[in-house]
């Protein structure tokens, strides 16, 4: 082989062994950023409620991302309509984005996007 060719098959080499490392985190501690953010994909909105709150809206009926137990301390991420949000005095609107603010937030609340039909 000429020594272009072999630097070319080493770059090579590194990138596949880099790129399944990656991969086989997916379902590990690095992979719960992504999961993260494919939730906040979802939603319109998001509001830094009190835990409490949060209990609330799960003994309602609402569903608890499971994303939200894979961080420590754990998180309660919460899906709910934007009407019902409105009607929590407590909430406070905190920038959809892998953030500070976001991150503190014990209790989450995550509005969906409207659908118009």
């Amino acid at each position: 082989m000429t020594r272009l060719l072999d630097r070319r098959v080493t770059a090579l080499r590194a990138r596949v062994l880099a790129r399944s490392w990656d991969y086989r985190q997916r379902h590990h501690a690095r992979g719960v950023w992504y999961r993260l953010r494919r939730v906040l994909a979802d939603a319109s909105a998001a509001f830094a409620v009190p835990t409490d709150e949060v209990a609330r809206l799960v003994a309602e009926g609402h569903r608890v991302e499971t994303v939200g137990r894979e961080f420590e301390p754990p998180k309660a991420i919460v899906f709910a309509p934007a009407a019902r949000v409105a009607q929590i005095a407590s909430a406070r609107a905190v920038p959809l984005r892998l953030g500070r603010e976001l991150l503190e937030a014990e209790g989450l609340v995550l509005t969906p996007f409207e659908t118009t039909t």
